[in-house]
């Protein structure tokens, strides 16, 4: 197993072919992709052609890939991913922070904990300058994680929904971490 990354309760390895089951299960669950493609089921071929090539990416500036596997370390796991992905390919002064985890890891604290974890590599190994992120407006949970893992609200915005879904009238929000704000953290 290629380990990227370990926190006192998550394992984040690089991804491999073999998730392909993983990833299935995880964007088959509508509540998952609710804020996502409206709960919309996503077809095996869409995960092999078109999921999976984006999380096996290497990011040349970062010298590693920008989503990685999430695991629960004690049972081994599977409970999503976690992205830190540059945004240009060869510059890692801005990186996007994304997280997808089933339905089972919610409201236990680990997209917080694998968030603060990545935000940390991100700025003391990889060359990161800002962290940013983004939900829909609505998103009341993933916009409490941005914040909890130290992002704060940048602005409001409206986002290019090839279809419409349910909230995306509310638009969309970005948050973000500097560097030099989050060397200021407690």
């Amino acid at each position: 197993m290629n380990i990227f990354l370990e926190t006192e309760r998550l394992v984040l390895r690089a991804f491999t072919e073999a998730d392909v089951d993983h990833l299935l299960a995880l964007d088959n669950d509508p509540d998952v992709m609710r804020f996502i493609n409206g709960g919309r089921p996503t077809s095996r071929a869409a995960i092999q052609a078109q999921t999976l090539p984006r999380l096996l990416h290497d990011y040349p500036c970062f010298g590693t890939r920008g989503y990685w596997a999430a695991e629960e370390k004690a049972a081994g796991l599977f409970l999503g991913w976690f992205e830190l992905r540059p945004l240009d390919d060869l510059n890692p002064a801005v990186a996007e922070l994304g997280y997808r985890l089933n339905k089972a890891a919610w409201g236990n604290g680990y997209a917080t904990e694998g968030s603060r974890a990545l935000i940390r590599k991100g700025f003391t190994a990889l060359g990161v300058e800002r962290v940013t992120a983004n939900t829909m407006a609505v998103n009341t949970g993933s916009r409490r994680v941005m914040e909890k893992a130290g992002l704060s609200f940048l602005r409001n915005f409206s986002g290019d929904w090839p279809e419409a879904i349910e909230g995306s009238e509310h638009g969309e929000v970005e948050y973000e971490l500097t560097r030099t704000v989050w060397e200021q953290l407690p």
